[in-house]
């Protein structure tokens, strides 16, 4: 059993078999997690861009755990001077890992570091193929993202003013075309605040995708 635990904002926890990937660490300072942070453990950490939101307690949790980060070089390189484990990638890469893969996508949003680039994951999980888009703007690969990769699960943010709105966001599960669509990136603070329901019926009725909403704090089983 797969199981997909949403902290609120991007963050994201991914467990089989005692096996624990997480997304965008950000816990602390986080208005709708109500994990402590300091009770995480994971295996890997996957961190799509720099800014305090994204990178959040990824030091703190990497060095706990013995965690591996897995990033742009940067990114990457940063952990790895404060004592973490580290696998630097970058745009276009991909990488076999015990539990699957990881192919870094394109990412339209700063990066949160000098010289560095955002970027998202599609993650191949024990056999379950997550694309997580990290914070991006709508862009028209998106589509060839979907041909290379049979996506189950895209996690997209829906928040709009730093990222992808909902109109934006059904028009790449248009694209992408994965079995499930889950929105993220909303409703953390009132600049962000959108409706999961209105962006549920949009995609469903334009394309047929189911979309799954995930409360923070709450789980979804993945098959």
């Amino acid at each position: 059993m797969t199981q997909l635990h949403y902290y609120g904002h991007s963050c994201f926890q991914v467990i089989h078999n005692g096996v624990s990937l997480l997304f965008d660490p950000f816990f602390t300072n986080n208005p709708l997690n109500t994990a402590n942070p300091k009770k995480i453990d994971c295996n890997f950490i996957l961190v799509s861009h720099a800014h305090g939101d994204h990178l959040g307690d990824t030091l703190d949790i990497a060095q706990r755990s013995k965690a591996v980060v897995i990033s742009t070089a940067e990114i990457a390189n940063l952990c790895a001077q404060q004592g973490c484990s580290s696998h630097a990638m970058h745009l276009g890469g991909k990488h076999k890992f015990d539990f699957g893969s990881v192919r870094i996508t394109p990412a339209f949003h700063g990066s949160g570091i000098p010289g560095g680039h955002a970027c998202g994951f599609i993650v191949d999980f024990f056999g379950i193929v997550i694309y997580f888009a990290g914070d991006t703007g709508l862009f028209g690969d998106m589509e060839l993202l979907g041909r290379l990769e049979k996506i189950d699960y895209a996690l997209l943010p829906i928040g709009d003013n730093f990222t992808m709105g909902p109109e934006d966001a059904a028009e790449a599960a248009g694209m992408l075309k994965p079995r499930i669509v889950v929105p993220m990136h909303y409703n953390t603070w009132p600049l962000i605040a959108q409706s999961p329901e209105a962006f549920k019926s949009a995609v469903e009725s334009r394309f047929k995708i189911p979309v799954q909403i995930v409360s923070p704090g709450t789980k979804l089983t993945l098959a």
